[in-house]
Formats: C-alpha cells, sequence, structure tokens
C-alpha cells in the first residue's frame, strides 16, 4: 500500500524471518559466531536463547545460508512431538527411508547408518530445533543419546537448540544434567541498544530500496521506548506507522505516528486519557503498564546479574569453546602480569603431619553469586562490590581483566591454570558457587570469606557438573591501544613470547631460526600442534593461555604448590 509512497521495492518492516532483513547488531554477530564456531568443533549441543522477537529464528536462517560448504542442516520447526515422532521427523529431514511404523531403536540405527556415511564422505550433520523450550524432558534426553553416535575421533551429529529463556531453566534441570555437560556453547540473545536503533531502521529501509531518512529523531527515541528494542516489536510498529504517515500524506515519520502504530499493535484503541461531561479522568493503565516496566527491569537486571553481563559468553559467548558465555569470544587474549594477595588462613596441622581432609559441605560452604564473585576478584588483588558494580565482567574489563565462562571437567581447569569459581548443585536442584584456589591431587583448597580451606576434591566434584568461570588478565597492547583490533599491536605481542617459545622448544638452532622468521600465523600455528592445541592459527584464549604458562607468566595458579590453609 505505501511502498510505492515511500519509494520502496518491498515492504521493509516485514517480520517473516528473511535473512536479507538481518541487521548484525553486535549480539547477532555473537550469536551467529556462535553456532558457525560450533560446527567447526567435534558434536554435541549448541544452545542459542533469547526472548520473543529478538532475532533468533533469523540469525538461524542467516547461518542456514552460510553454513561451511561440508555441514548439512536437518531443521525441525515443530518440536512439539514424542520421541518416536521426533526421530521420524529428523529421519525424513536427513531423507532416510524407514517403515512408516519403525520403532526408536530401527530409527536410531538408520540414523547412525547415515551418520557413518556422511563422515566417510567427509561432511558434518547439524540437527537445528526451533522453538525447543517446547521439547519434554523425554525427547531431550532421546537428543542426548542421539549424540553418542561417534567415531574413535568425533561425535558425528551435532543438535543446535533455538529457544527462549526458559529452555535454559529446562536444561537446568538435574534430571538433564548429563545433556547440559554436553553443550559446548550457549548464547543469550538480547534486544538491541537504543545506539543500534537507528542504524537497525536505516538498514532496513536501505534492503528495502530506499536511501534517507523516514523516522525523525523523536519518532526513533519513542520507537525504542515502546518496543524496548525487541526487533519484532519495532518491526511490527514500524510498519503501522508508516502506514499511519501514508494515510496522511506525509513522508515522514513522527512521534505521533509511532504512539498511535504501538497501541494498534497493542490491540488497544483507547488509551490515554478521555474528556467526560464530569471532567478529565486519567487512565490507569497507564500506571499498570509503568508498574510492569519497573517490575521487567527488576527481573532482567535479575537475570544479567546471574548471568556475569551481557552474553558473556559465553558467548554470547561461548562462546564453545569460544566462550561463547556464552560468548563465542575469540577466546580473546590473556595477560601476563597478574598478581596474587589473597590473604592466607594459617593451617592448625602439626608439622609432619599430613593435613586431616574433609568432605565439601553443601550448601554450607557453598557461596552465593555474589560471594563467590567477590572472592575471586579477591585472589587477583581487587576489591569487588556488586552493588556498585552489578556486572561482573563489565568491573573486570574495567580493571584490566576479562571473563571466560566454559564446561568443562577437571582436565579443563588444570589446563587453563587459573583459579576458578565452580557452579554447584546437590540433587534437589539448589544452586551454590565454590571459588577453587588450589588443587592438588583430591586436595582441593576453596576460598571463604574467613579464608582459605582445605577439602576432598572428591567430596566437591560430586556437586559439580561442569560449569566454570575464571579471570584473566589483558595484554597491555588491549588495554592502552586507541585500537584494540591494532593487528601490529597484536603480531608484535605473539611475536615476542614465540621468539622466547622457537628457542626453548625448537627442535635445534636452526630450527629455533626458522621458526622465527615465519609469519605471526604460521608461528601461531606451529605452536598449537605442538602443544596438541586447535591449529587454526588464531591466537585464542586457550593458546595464549597455554603461552603464559609455558614462560611462567606472573600471576595466581590453580596448580603448585599449596598455600597453607585451614583443613
Amino acid at each position: 500500500m505505501y511502498y510505492d509512497f515511500f519509494g520502496f521495492r518491498e515492504p521493509p518492516f516485514s517480520i517473516a524471518p528473511d535473512p536479507r532483513y538481518l541487521y548484525l547488531s553486535e549480539r547477532h554477530k555473537e550469536a551467529l559466531a556462535h553456532l558457525m564456531y560450533g560446527v567447526q568443533g567435534q558434536g554435541g549441543f549448541i544452545v542459542i536463547t533469547g526472548e520473543v522477537g529478538t532475532g533468533k529464528t533469523t540469525v538461524s536462517r542467516c547461518f542456514i545460508e552460510n553454513a561451511p560448504a561440508h555441514v548439512d542442516i536437518a531443521l525441525i520447526l515443530n518440536p512439539r512431538l514424542s520421541a518416536r515422532e521426533l526421530l521420524s521427523a529428523i529421519c525424513d529431514e536427513l531423507e532416510i527411508a524407514h517403515p512408516s511404523g519403525a520403532t526408536i531403536k530401527q530409527m536410531v540405527d538408520l540414523i547412525n547408518q547415515n551418520l557413518l556415511k556422511a563422515h566417510a564422505a567427509g561432511r558434518h550433520k547439524v540437527l537445528m530445533i526451533d522453538e525447543a523450550q517446547n521439547l519434554s524432558a523425554d525427547v531431550l534426553e532421546q537428543l542426548r543419546l542421539l549424540t553418542n553416535l561417534e567415531t574413535a575421533e568425533k561425535k558425528l551429529l551435532q543438535i543446535v537448540l533455538l529457544g527462549q529463556p526458559e529452555l535454559q531453566q529446562i536444561l537446568a534441570l538435574p534430571k538433564l544434567r548429563q545433556l547440559n555437560q554436553r553443550v559446548t556453547a550457549r548464547y543469550h540473545l538480547d534486544a538491541i541498544s537504543s545506539d543500534e536503533l537507528p542504524l537497525y531502521l536505516s538498514y532496513r529501509l536501505g534492503v528495502a530500496g530506499m536511501r534517507g531518512d523516514v523516522f525523525t529523531p523523536a519518532a526513533i527515541r519513542k520507537l525504542y521506548r515502546l518496543s524496548n528494542g525487541i526487533p519484532r516489536l519495532i518491526n511490527l510498529i514500524s510498519d503501522r506507522a508508516l502506514l499511519g504517515a501514508y494515510a496522511e500524506g506525509e513522508h515522514e515519520v513522527g512521534a505521533a505516528h509511532i504512539r498511535q502504530a504501538a497501541k494498534e499493535v497493542a490491540g488497544n484503541k483507547n488509551q490515554g486519557p478521555k474528556p467526560s461531561g464530569t471532567g478529565f479522568k486519567p487512565d490507569l493503565s497507564r500506571y499498570l503498564v509503568l508498574a510492569a516496566s519497573v517490575l521487567l527491569a527488576i527481573i532482567i537486571t535479575y537475570w544479567v546479574y546471574q548471568q556475569w553481563s551481557a552474553p558473556e559468553v559465553i558467548t554470547q559467548v561461548d562462546a564453545a569453546p569460544v566462550e561463547l558465555v556464552g560468548t563465542v569470544q575469540r577466546d580473546d587474549m590473556l595477560g601476563a602480569k597478574d598478581e596474587d594477595p589473597h590473604p592466607v588462613v594459617a593451617d592448625d596441622t602439626p608439622p609432619g603431619k599430613a593435613p586431616s581432609l574433609s568432605p565439601f559441605r553443601f550448601p554450607e560452604q557453598a557461596l552465593s553469586l555474589p560471594a563467590a564473585f567477590r572472592e575471586l576478584f579477591d585472589i587477583w588483588g581487587l576489591a569487588y562490590s556488586p552493588l556498585e558494580s552489578p556486572i561482573a565482567c563489565e568491573f573486570a574489563r574495567a580493571s584490566g581483566l576479562d571473563c571466560l565462562e566454559r564446561q568443562g571437567s577437571r582436565r579443563s581447569l588444570e589446563f587453563l591454570n587459573r583459579p576458578a569459581m565452580l557452579m554447584l548443585q546437590d540433587e534437589a536442584g539448589n544452586r551454590g558457587y565454590a571459588v577453587l584456589r588450589h588443587v592438588d591431587g583430591d586436595v582441593a583448597q576453596i576460598a571463604l570469606p574467613e579464608g582459605l580451606i582445605r577439602v576432598s576434591f572428591s567430596s566437591l566434584e560430586s556437586f559439580w557438573f561442569g560449569e566454570y568461570r575464571v579471570l584473566w588478565r589483558l595484554p597491555d597492547y588491549v588495554n592502552t591501544s586507541v585500537d584494540k583490533n591494532d593487528v601490529t599491536s597484536e603480531e608484535l605481542w605473539i611475536g615476542v613470547r614465540m621468539m622466547e617459545l622457537a628457542d626453548t622448544y625448537g627442535e635445534s638452532p636452526a630450527d629455533a631460526a626458522r621458526i622465527k622468521r615465519i609469519s605471526a600465523q604460521q608461528q601461531v600455528r606451529w605452536y598449537q600442534s605442538l602443544r596438541g592445541l586447535t591449529v587454526d592459527g588464531i591466537a585464542g584464549a586457550m593458546t595464549v593461555i597455554q603461552i603464559n604458562n609455558d614462560l611462567d607468566a606472573e600471576g595466581p595458579r590453580l596448580m603448585g604448590t599449596l598455600p597453607e590453609g585451614k583443613g
């Protein structure tokens, strides 16, 4: 209707998941990075969550269009199925012929045969399930069993779960802890920010064929307040506002158009004060909306605090092996000069006698999340106040540190060799945290407000299902460079350390000289191969952590001599 009036080729604010209209905000880029990174891995689960309308489905369509050439994707859009129905749908998506009355075992065998053939042909199979919060626990368990299909080197099936935030709550159920431990990347997709909204609008208008500004600054501010940055609401309100401007013959959308469009989208055309014969009567719905907004803000703030910060990912990110705490982080650089001023409580054990180990007591010795952050930052010499800095990772970055959240095992902790915060949970689903300061055999030294105590690691491990968080100090060039993407500074930082490593690990003086002459990326690949890391030429977190460990960089370490502490 209004397309020709404004000069559009097509509707710019359709809510259909058209990848052409995907505006890649920082959050959407991180979500895509989680997916792109995850399918390069060795199977397991990738979990992408987000509120209704934040763009999960659109991100998934963009991923499908840009997936690596060797990846075959099966997409399930309706997950309200029984375990047998879901397996049948998977067979259909993978083009696996199966009898209409096939049993679960028969279909699992057929899927396994298909995956083995694909692996032999160099193909990688990915199963994507949208609206995954509708999956029952039994069906999720059946999906977990599918990830048991493997060769000696890798899992044969990667499963991507896309869903609303309650999906994370479902996965946290004790009976699904085995599945939760197989999540290699998870990211929560937030709404876009107010600063990104003008770019978002401009991008969609440009794809539709128009160059120029249609929305006034006041309209954009009003649009953000009424949509809270949710892309679907932005699209619905913008579409109605353009129609309203067209009806009035206006080529510009103002705040009044946005306000009226929002009322129509909400389905309430009687909002606002109304004159009456007895005088002016206020509309109480405004106060109800205000109260609901305050409550929503409190809930969101609490959720964000529980997740450290905006997708960290995770990433985020991870990101996922990239942290994808969330955040698929590109495993960003770790630092060197770290401090370890944590106070130590004297050990009461007599000299010459091995300390007696008490079992870890849950929940008595477990910490709340704020208290655990305080103890972890204290190890790094920082006084952390959750009230002053409710988002822990922002405080870390402001202090020259960064955060990493991962799923792993004790071996993962030993590889990182950094003090770690462990998320604990008992059989009743009660959660708590422990800050692991040192570990040596079965001796685990944990940090409590009163000091360091020793407990049996095996007793602590019985409440730990693999989730941990660590801090590291960023390199000087990340903290001081005006351009944090300064490749020259990064290569210089890597080159200096590679020269030391070449002298230490080169097979001969001639080999060390050869390593020093090759490019920074080739040096990184050499070192990754030497240390059994993923050989991608990128100096990510795992690579740089190992570099710092090999060069004995200063800083708190998890392994090594245990400081004195209570038994």
